[in-house]
């Protein structure tokens, strides 16, 4: 159980008010983006999806979890473990927002009486918001998600380039190359090696573990106009550059992190940092590269046939998450037997569903993913 409060945001169906005998409803559980490093519940908030799920008499749970660092991929496991079962427990059936003890989830309840039904919960998620999807398919088990919705997910493949090697120009949405001396308080020694070892390790162990951090961006007077003014906002981003995120990700930061010695056997193969054709055999080489305490983490190791039926959804120009990530784990589901769905978005960016009229662009897709959850977790 976490150590610190992990708060959500319940909306309730359209049509379930507070003069209503109390209804069992189906829910959609979503869990936002920002790298795994920034955000909160109320982050890059989906509209089309609260209102799609509302309206179909499902309610909408926007939870946060736990950021790394100093909190690693094992506490937000946790959470969105806590998150699924609290959100069919008594306690959130009764509305008891006094219950003590630390951890426990606070949320922000409005007057209306239903509850969930644990056998009718999806779970979504956007960019980072779609691995903690995966984590309830791989790890979720009471209630058990009956559909799992990914917008651009990350994580369906952790062996490649973009999380290992390092960069050097521009990769993240054509964004500049970020200077690490300004990013002491979030890098562990082993990758801060112009600060001498002993402030920075006190630096990066003092920070206390978050699990919200709101956007914040400089005023037009600033000279990079909108510029993020979290640092929080910027630092998966040079993880990602350093190619060390995985270190950050599974907290392993021992004899120089997991990062390098993956690195070191992508690198062995000839020409393999510039393809996506990574087999079967290397795959296991590199999960045994991997600590057996972290496989957990990586959904392409907990790829299984208990997944429940799953839809992802990317633009084949994301640069933020590569398309490979999606087609990838669309490929190890689909030949275990399970029922996914891969909808590629042709020539859209990261976050194409909040670009100005997305509704117009992108409203049939947004359908179809109604329609998806109509079929898995029914209609209220």
């Amino acid at each position: 159980m976490s150590t610190i409060d992990i708060n959500l945001d319940v909306y309730p169906p359209a049509f379930v008010t507070g003069n209503d005998t109390k209804s069992t409803v189906p829910a959609v559980v979503y869990f936002h983006g920002g790298g795994l490093t920034v955000g909160n519940r109320g982050s890059w908030f989906p509209t089309w999806l609260h209102n799609r799920t509302t309206n179909a008499g499902y309610a909408f749970i926007s939870a946060d979890y736990q950021l790394l660092p100093s909190s690693t991929g094992h506490d937000i496991v946790q959470d969105v473990q806590d998150v699924l079962a609290f959100v069919t427990s008594q306690n959130f059936a009764s509305r008891s927002p006094d219950v003590d003890g630390p951890g426990l989830v606070d949320a922000l309840l409005e007057s209306f009486k239903f509850s969930v039904d644990p056998e009718s919960i999806a779970v979504a998620g956007s960019s980072a918001g779609g691995l903690c999807a995966y984590f309830a398919a791989m790890h979720c088990t009471s209630p058990k998600p009956k559909a799992i919705i990914s917008m651009y997910g990350m994580g369906g493949d952790f062996f490649t380039p973009h999380y290992l090697s390092p960069k050097t120009k521009p990769f993240f949405r054509g964004r500049e190359i970020l200077d690490p001396g300004d990013f002491t308080e979030y890098l562990h020694p082993n990758h801060d090696p112009d600060t001498s070892t002993d402030p920075a390790f006190r630096d990066f162990a003092a920070l206390p573990p978050i699990a919200d951090s709101a956007l914040a961006y400089h005023p037009q007077t600033y000279h990079i106009p909108g510029y993020p003014a979290n640092p929080r906002m910027l630092i998966t981003r040079l993880y990602l550059q350093l190619g060390v995120f995985i270190d950050y990700y599974t907290g392993a930061h021992e004899a120089g992190g997991i990062s390098s010695a993956l690195r070191q056997a992508l690198t062995s193969r000839s020409g393999l940092l510039n393809t996506d054709d990574i087999d079967a055999d290397f795959n296991a080489l590199l999960s045994a590269l991997i600590p057996e305490q972290h496989h957990g983490l990586f959904p392409q190791l907990g790829v299984s046939v208990d997944w429940p039926p799953i839809v992802l959804v990317h633009g084949t120009n994301d640069s933020a998450v590569p398309i490979w990530d999606s087609r990838s784990l669309a490929s190890r589901l689909k030949a275990r037997g399970v029922d996914v769905q891969l909808w590629e978005v042709e020539g859209r960016e990261h976050s194409f569903d909040y670009e100005p009229g997305a509704e117009e662009l992108f409203g049939d897709i947004f359908d179809r993913v109604g329609e998806f959850l109509k079929t898995h977790i029914g209609t209220a």
